[in-house]
């Protein structure tokens, strides 16, 4: 009979593979591979995400993975902008491909009279050429296929021709609008074709498991991994949470006791902890899910404390001035408050290094 995982070994679990029990000594790039991606739908976020994980970050490391093209900033799972290390990148692509034509089912009606294969065979050869915006791509791909509709163009090629976006030395690593070229050329070797689903719903529980085929649907956008996960069964363990929902784990992945502490925690706009998952409430109560997800699906940034997102921040500078202000779903002990405002202290010193003043303010509850 399948051990039964209490809401809170749930929650040290994830805590642990995604490096938020404590900030480990590991690389970025390490970093990334061990969370199998990092969410980067903006530039800024992705270094807050490794600044909170990691023991000692700073903003060059990153930087100087992605210049050396070790780190790739592109379009992946759910088909959204993530950072990945080159290797898994290169070894994950294909395996995405189902997601990407699912995505591209958005579109619609407005996609009428698109040859895909024909539109991605321009894109590629505009794109040999140089470097492009999307907003430059767009238009030469309209001149070609007159009476498509534009963005459905551009989407289109987004999705199914496997593009990085060129980092720069701009502060968080790319401009506000960056530039796309072909992934293989820029990391001058080629992407694998292997498609089959299995090695990335094995990365993905090493990373955000124990957890069950809708969650790795939710965190992938593929369909249908319940077959998937049926036949890896074999290799892994498998438990049921407190709704009797079976959940699926690596055997020798870190499943700590529920009493271990946890730090408070700052998490990004977009971060993955609060994305990764169908059920999420193993760190975000659903109650409060709609203040962190928006109606235009923007994801707010977050607090964890006990583990559990406790509440939403912003950081606002004026001149010298730059002020954390931290939103609680619900009031907070004084020994969290005191915690957080340390530890919201060393994030302001991180993203607004040249304030004279740091300010931490906690706003009240909402009733």
């Amino acid at each position: 009979m399948a051990e039964t995982l209490t809401l809170r070994q749930l929650n040290r679990a994830t805590l642990a593979r995604q490096l938020l029990l404590v900030r480990e000594p590991v690389t970025a790039v390490e970093a990334v591979e061990r969370l199998c991606g990092l969410q980067a739908q903006e530039a800024k976020p992705p270094f807050i995400g490794l600044w909170t994980r990691i023991e000692g970050f700073r903003r060059e490391e990153l930087h100087e993975a992605l210049r050396v093209r070790r780190v790739v900033r592109a379009t992946l799972m759910r088909a959204t902008l993530h950072l990945m290390s080159a290797p898994d990148y290169l070894s994950l692509r294909a395996a995405l491909t189902a997601a990407m034509t699912q995505a591209m089912k958005v579109v619609g009606k407005r996609a009428e009279g698109l040859e895909l294969d024909r539109v991605l065979a321009m894109a590629r050869e505009l794109l040999d050429e140089r470097p492009r915006t999307f907003n430059e791509l767009r238009p030469l791909l309209v001149d070609a296929f007159p009476g498509v509709y534009d963005r459905a163009l551009g989407y289109a090629v987004r999705l199914h021709l496997p593009l990085v976006m060129v980092s720069t030395d701009d502060r968080w690593g790319y401009p506000s609008t960056a530039v796309f070229t072909p992934a293989d050329a820029w990391l001058g070797r080629p992407i694998s074709e292997a498609a089959a689903p299995e090695p990335l719903v094995l990365r993905y529980l090493a990373a955000f498991g124990p957890a069950t085929a809708a969650d790795v649907q939710t965190w992938s956008g593929l369909p249908a991994l319940r077959p998937v996960l049926e036949g890896l069964r074999p290799k892994l363990r498998v438990f049921k949470d407190e709704r009797g929902r079976e959940l699926f784990d690596l055997p020798d992945a870190p499943r700590p006791d529920e009493d271990v502490p946890s730090a408070p925690r700052f998490l990004p706009e977009f971060d993955n902890l609060v994305l990764a998952h169908d059920d999420r409430t193993r760190v975000l109560d659903d109650a409060h899910r709609g203040l962190v997800v928006t109606k235009n699906l923007r994801v707010r940034a977050t607090f964890l404390w006990d583990g559990f997102v406790r509440g939403t921040w912003e950081v606002e500078r004026k001149k010298d001035v730059a002020r954390l202000r931290l939103l609680p779903f619900e009031a907070l002990p004084k020994r969290a408050l005191n915690e957080l405002a340390s530890e919201g202290e060393a994030l302001l010193r991180f993203v607004e290094e040249d304030a004279a003043i740091l300010d931490v303010d906690v706003a009240e509850p909402a009733a």
